[in-house]
């Protein structure tokens, strides 16, 4: 399938929740959702060149298992990518309500509340922010491990959202074969030759059923890498750079 039409989703410029987001040091914004069915913590950071007019996207950053995210818009390394590309930045921290097994993360099922706490999140950081053509922007969704099960569930749930995203190393996926429409989302998914068989073989296994459904997406196996990043930020980026610069 061809990928273009996701892609082009660059050249748009253009629900109520009880948080409200508030401006912290450095021109970043944070805000805060309330728990939800399937969190139990779902809060966001901001950043955005200052020299941007208008911005083209928003790249969101989501990390592993129940991790805080938000401090990743201030790296130099996604800051540089965003200023090549007109893009504001979105740290996550997502946090699963306790439950038997905590290294099956709930908050991954993004259809089940978190990824319309995202969607909210991102509305109103781009208005505190005043940049509302960001609200309904396209986005590129990075994530490690549990972040990347969210990317995946995510563009399962709201491809039309999605102009790009990244499976990253996780384990436990909801989702074995996406909806046609997310098959046309552009993706790329990372094995570490070296992390544990189960993860492996989770996500080559969706990553193979859906490339034979049709599916516009790469894999990519680090095989000395084991559940580490890796050199997989450079890749992505380059990968998002490769999806942006289709409609230009």
């Amino acid at each position: 399938m061809n990928p273009l039409p996701f892609a082009c989703m660059f050249t748009v410029l253009s629900c109520v929740v009880a948080a409200a987001a508030f401006a912290s040091p450095g021109g970043t914004f944070d805000v805060e959702i309330p728990p939800g069915p399937n969190f139990a913590v779902a809060a966001f950071r901001w950043w955005h060149p200052p020299e941007a007019k208008a911005l083209l996207g928003v790249a969101v950053l989501v990390p592993g298992s129940n991790c805080d995210g938000r401090a990743e818009v201030e790296d130099p390394f996604w800051q540089d990518f965003a200023r090549q590309h007109r893009l504001a930045l979105v740290g996550c921290w997502f946090q699963d309500h306790p439950h038997e097994n905590m290294n099956i993360e709930d908050y991954a099922r993004a259809r089940d509340g978190s990824g319309r706490a995202l969607l909210d999140a991102v509305d109103r950081l781009a208005k505190a922010a005043a940049h509302p053509e960001a609200a309904i922007a396209p986005l590129l969704l990075w994530g490690h491990s549990a972040g990347g099960e969210f990317n995946y569930e995510f563009a399962c749930w709201d491809p039309a959202r999605v102009a790009a995203f990244v499976v990253n190393k996780g384990g436990y996926y909801f989702t074995h074969l996406a909806p046609a429409a997310t098959r046309a989302v552009p993706g790329i998914f990372f094995v570490g030759g070296k992390d544990e068989a189960f993860r492996i073989q989770s996500i080559q296994g969706i990553f193979a059923v859906n490339r034979q459904a049709g599916a516009a997406w790469k894999l990519i196996v680090e095989s000395d890498a084991g559940h580490e990043p890796g050199k997989t930020r450079e890749l992505a980026v380059e990968f998002f750079a490769e999806i942006i610069s289709r409609c230009r």
